[in-house]
């Protein structure tokens, strides 16, 4: 479980008023949020908020049961709920006791699938343009999100001021992607390594770009495959024929000698 765990209620209301007066109808937007947080020293606090067209509106506070008004159009509202004290003693009762119960039961539930873990696939890639070589470290199809990404040069930990900062993305299927983009001279990408750190691996992870063969190269070794295919087909062939060379020869010896 993360530093925390909140299940919250959030509600958006569309709001109109009546025309009053010749003036047209006018839509707002009520919001609310309800729910509590889960500390890991399992200490819990409840919230139970309103906005107003997208600002601040009223806010609950248990402690003091009533509540707080964060404009002035809200004190109208937050007089006539606080004459109803029953009523916000119901409200610290969810908070306090309901919610965090039923937090730790859905907690409960899903706890297999919180816990498990999924380590990165790690890889890295070379990119060249006209002015600039990159190294990218790319870690994939990772859960839980927490991970640490850092380059090494010549196995020593590079400043943060050196190595932009790593981006982490949720993919479909629960798990996360990052990577981190590394500016290197041209020849020295091979000194780069890039180490990742996460929860589902037993140790850090070691990776360095591999370089792919160049296609002169494998041009190279492809005539040198077909040559060698056409020589051992010419040997073969070479072969055939010398047999039935061979054979023909013995054929007309015996024929000579039934003659005689």
């Amino acid at each position: 479980m993360g530093p925390r765990a909140r299940p919250a209620l959030l509600l958006l209301i569309l709001l109109r008023t009546a025309a009053t007066q010749g003036r047209p109808p006018q839509s707002h937007t009520l919001q609310v949020i309800l729910g509590c947080e889960l500390q890991e020293d399992n200490s819990t606090r409840g919230f139970w908020k309103y906005g107003y067209d997208g600002q601040d509106h009223l806010e609950f506070r248990p402690e003091t049961l009533d509540w707080r008004a964060a404009e002035p159009r809200a004190q109208v509202t937050k007089l006539e709920w606080e004459v109803n004290k029953i009523r916000a003693k119901q409200n610290r009762a969810y908070l306090d006791r309901d919610c965090p119960e039923q937090l730790l039961h859905l907690l409960e539930l899903g706890r297999g699938h919180l816990e498990q873990q999924a380590p990165p696939l790690v890889k890295v890639t070379h990119h060249v343009t006209s002015s600039l070589t990159t190294l990218q470290c790319r870690a994939l199809n990772f859960y839980p999100q927490n991970i640490t990404i850092r380059w090494l040069k010549d196995k020593q930990p590079l400043d943060a001021k050196d190595v932009k900062p790593e981006d982490v993305l949720p993919n479909g299927d629960r798990t996360y992607q990052a990577w981190v983009a590394l500016a290197v001279l041209p020849g020295e990408e091979q000194r780069y390594s890039c180490q990742v750190e996460h929860p589902g691996l037993d140790q850090p992870l070691i990776a360095t770009w591999e370089p792919s063969l160049s296609g002169t190269l494998v041009t190279g070794i492809l005539s040198g495959i077909a040559v060698c295919v056409i020589i051992f087909l010419i040997g073969i062939l070479f072969r055939i024929l010398k047999r039935r060379q061979s054979s023909r020869g013995t054929a007309v010896d015996y024929a000579l000698a039934e003659c005689e």
